[in-house]
C-alpha cells in the first residue's frame, strides 16, 4: 500500500514539475512576443491560447514542451482536426507552434524543432466580401450623420485602413497639403497612403466642428474622439460603422474590414497595379494582395457572360 502511494506521489511530483517548466517556457515566449515581435493584442492572445492547448494535450503524457517529437505534434493536430476547426484556425495553431519552437531554438533550449518536416496546414482562400460602387455611394452619401462618422467612413474607404490603424491615428499623421496619411500598421511598420480630396474635406469639417465645441484639435490629439472627448476605441468604431451599414440598407454581413476589401477591389477594377495596392494595404507578401485579383477576374467573367454574343 505504501509503495502504491509512493508511486502516486512521485507521479504527482513529476506532473507538477512538468507543468511548472512548461508554464515557465510559455511565460518567456509571451515576453518575447511582446518585446520583440510587436504582435497585436488579438494575435498575442490567440498564440498564447494555441500553445496552452498543446501543453494541455501533453499533460497526460507528462511531456515537456521542449521535449516533444514531430509525432507528438502530428498526434495533436490529428486530435484537434476531429473537432471540425476551420483551416484558418488550424493554420494559425501551426504557425503559433512553429514560432514557439523557433524561439526555443534561438534561446538554445532545443537544437531542432519538432515542426521540421511537419506538413504545413494551409488556410482556405476565401473571397473577400466587398461593397459594389453603388452600395459604397449609398454609404458615402448618407445624410444626417455625425461629421466624425462621415470622416471615419471616408478615411476607411479612401485609404483601405484597418480599424485598429484608424483608431491609432493622430491629427499629425495626416498631411493636409500633400494629401497623405502616415499609418502605423502591423508590427509597428510605417507606411504612407494617399488620401482623396473628398476625404480631406470630410476630415477638415470634423476638425472644425471639434474646435467650435471646445474639444482637443491640436496636432497631437487623436484623430477620432469618443463622445467623452477621449480616443475612440475599436469596439465603439465597429458599432458606429455597423449602424451606418444598416442606415445605408447594406444587408451583407459587412464590417469595417469590408471597406478595406472594397478599397482594394475598386482601385484594381479601375486599373491600379497590384504592387501599388500591396504597398497601400501594407501587405508583407504579394500573395496576400493577389486574392483581390481573383475578385476582379470573377467580376470580369460576369460582365463577359452578360455582354458577349457567343458566351
Amino acid at each position: 500500500m505504501d509503495t502504491k502511494n509512493s508511486k502516486i506521489k512521485n507521479n504527482d511530483e513529476v506532473q507538477e514539475n512538468v507543468e511548472k517548466e512548461n508554464l515557465k517556457q510559455i511565460d518567456s515566449f509571451v515576453k518575447y512576443l511582446k518585446g520583440e515581435r510587436n504582435f497585436s493584442k488579438h494575435t498575442l492572445r490567440a498564440y498564447i491560447r494555441d500553445i496552452f492547448d498543446f501543453a494541455i494535450f501533453l499533460k497526460n503524457k507528462k511531456l515537456l514542451l521542449s521535449n516533444v517529437s514531430k509525432y507528438n505534434v502530428r498526434a495533436f493536430f490529428e486530435k484537434i482536426s476531429n473537432k471540425k476547426l476551420s483551416k484558418s484556425a488550424l493554420s494559425r495553431k501551426f504557425t503559433a507552434l512553429r514560432t514557439f519552437y523557433k524561439f526555443l531554438i534561438i534561446n538554445k533550449v532545443i537544437k531542432q524543432s519538432p515542426m521540421q518536416n511537419t506538413p504545413r496546414i494551409k488556410k482556405d482562400k476565401k473571397m473577400p466580401l466587398f461593397l459594389t460602387e453603388t452600395e459604397m455611394q449609398r454609404l458615402l452619401n448618407l445624410e444626417n450623420i455625425k461629421l466624425r462618422d462621415k470622416a471615419m467612413i471616408e478615411l476607411l474607404y479612401s485609404c483601405g485602413l484597418r480599424i485598429e490603424e484608424l483608431m491609432s491615428l493622430n491629427i499629425k499623421n495626416i498631411n493636409f497639403i500633400s494629401n497623405i496619411v502616415t499609418v502605423i500598421g502591423k508590427g509597428n511598420k510605417e507606411r504612407i497612403v494617399p488620401i482623396g480630396n473628398k476625404c480631406i474635406e470630410a476630415i477638415l469639417s470634423y476638425i472644425k466642428e471639434r474646435r467650435k465645441a471646445g474639444f482637443p484639435y491640436d496636432i497631437n490629439s487623436p484623430m477620432f474622439l469618443s463622445d467623452q472627448a477621449t480616443r475612440m476605441n475599436q469596439r465603439t468604431a465597429r458599432r458606429i460603422v455597423h449602424r451606418l451599414f444598416i442606415k445605408a440598407d447594406i444587408l451583407k454581413k459587412a464590417s469595417p474590414h469590408t471597406l478595406r476589401h472594397t478599397f482594394a477591389t475598386h482601385i484594381l477594377d479601375r486599373g491600379c497595379d497590384i504592387k501599388s495596392v500591396q504597398e497601400m494595404l501594407g501587405h508583407k507578401n504579394l500573395s496576400t494582395t493577389q486574392i483581390y485579383t481573383h475578385v476582379t477576374i470573377e467580376s470580369l467573367k460576369k460582365i463577359y457572360k452578360k455582354t458577349h454574343p457567343r458566351k
